[in-house]
């Protein structure tokens, strides 16, 4: 999941940079809620509530 975080990000200054505001604004939030999940299941983990077997 952090390699597909990563790739968005990238894709997303890529974009920004070369002027495509929506597609970076599309890969920006995407990463965004990728985050949110991984440090949702990261905490659930952390404190035990959802064991990963």
């Amino acid at each position: 999941m952090i390699k597909w975080i990563l790739i968005l990000l990238v894709v997303a200054a890529i974009a920004g940079l070369l002027g495509f505001n929506s597609i970076s604004g599309a890969a920006l939030t995407g990463a965004k809620i990728l985050i949110a999940i991984a440090l949702i299941l990261f905490l659930l983990v952390l404190f035990g509530v959802f064991a990963i077997a």
